[in-house]
């Protein structure tokens, strides 16, 4: 047997098989409160034969969000609702992590509570971005408001709060969204953080924020409980840093000393080819002694090959799971892959959400 389908201890979660869900947006909230309903839930539920779920993104707070109908957890409304979703996960055996969200300089003022501008390490613009309004129109990114230091330890705190309230929800464990360009991913990179004090400059300065924010989960969900997903390479949502190495290698020993669980790492850009650029991404993992998720376009055979030289211990998928929900038994068994419908990915119904047909339903 594949080592893709034997069970992995995570923590105190037994897995029963080393595939992943990755995290992925799909914009079907409940609009205005931004909860999640049972819709979600039997999404979810349809994919719980994944070793492990994490949620599409969701935001900490309402200046966290940057697209429609994104869920939240940040508010009981929505707390509400993800329980719905980890009772339904629960129900068929599997096991779900929220993915813990703020987008930063990734927003626009339709988003943001009063119409104020987005927030971000600096008051940096990335290029030729643009979100999506609620019709689907293109919203271009503008130049958000550089946040003050008196204000970055609510935000940590933000982060705390959705970690608590994802345990309440019934969740397994969480993940901090570092990945992507968002606000994490922004302090990190030269290319967003130009500050000039505690919090910009130096490598250790730019990973002070980021790793405060990790130490506020880890003491809400336990560092056990806890994940991360970083994309080291390529240039994402126009954020980006001229010295990957120098950042991540650190940073990933600072994740290593707070003893969290996990680290999910994007190999190349994500939608992209697994172009890694020439970063080491193995030494990477050497920094790190919990479990290392790998994901990007990763086949079975890729996946046997990371296991076989003890580069990774989970292999997470992404598109793939958008429109098979029964993954795992394709991986498996050979089966063919259900085709995407591209223009159902985000927002709308249960069309192209969860209509897509299982091998038994053949």
């Amino acid at each position: 047997m594949s080592a893709l389908f034997t069970p992995f201890d995570l923590g105190p979660n037994r897995l029963r098989n080393r595939v992943v869900m990755a995290p992925m947006t799909r914009q079907r909230a409940t609009p205005g409160s931004d909860a999640p309903h049972v819709l979600n839930a039997l999404y979810y539920a349809q994919r719980a034969s994944a070793g492990l779920i994490v949620t599409e993104a969701t935001q900490v707070s309402a200046v966290g969000k940057g697209y429609p109908h994104t869920p939240g957890i940040y508010s009981a409304e929505q707390v509400a609702g993800w329980q719905l979703v980890t009772d339904a996960v629960h129900r068929e055996g599997g096991k779900i992590f929220a993915q813990l969200w703020h987008v930063g300089r990734f927003s626009h003022p339709v988003y943001q509570p009063n119409g104020g501008l987005p927030v971000a390490p600096s008051a940096i613009a990335p290029l030729d971005q643009s979100t999506r309004g609620e019709d689907g129109s293109a919203l271009a990114i503008g130049t958000p408001r550089a946040l003050r230091a008196d204000e970055l330890p609510a935000i940590a705190e933000e982060f705390m709060l959705g970690a608590a309230n994802a345990i309440q929800a019934g969740f397994d464990g969480v993940e901090i969204h570092g990945a992507g360009g968002y606000l994490i991913g922004q302090f990190l990179s030269d290319n967003a953080n130009v500050r000039t004090d505690a919090y910009g400059g130096s490598v250790s300065n730019r990973m002070r924020f980021p790793l405060e924010v990790v130490d506020a989960v880890i003491a809400a969900a336990g560092a056990d409980r806890t994940g991360i997903r970083l994309s080291p390479v390529g240039l994402v949502h126009g954020t980006a840093d001229s010295d990957p190495p120098a950042v991540y290698f650190p940073f990933v020993e600072e994740l290593s000393r707070r003893g969290l669980a996990y680290v999910h790492v994007i190999e190349g850009t994500t939608h992209g080819a697994r172009d890694l650029g020439g970063f080491d991404f193995r030494g990477l993992r050497r920094r790190f002694r919990g479990a290392w998720i790998v994901c990007n376009q990763y086949t079975p055979a890729l996946a046997e090959e990371a296991f076989t030289d003890g580069y990774a211990d989970l292999i997470a998928f992404g598109r793939s799971y958008l429109a098979n929900p029964d993954l795992v038994a394709r991986l498996e068994t050979g089966a063919p892959y259900n085709p995407v419908d591209n223009k159902k990915i985000y927002g709308g119904d249960a069309a192209g959400y969860t209509d897509y047909p299982a091998l038994t339903a053949r």
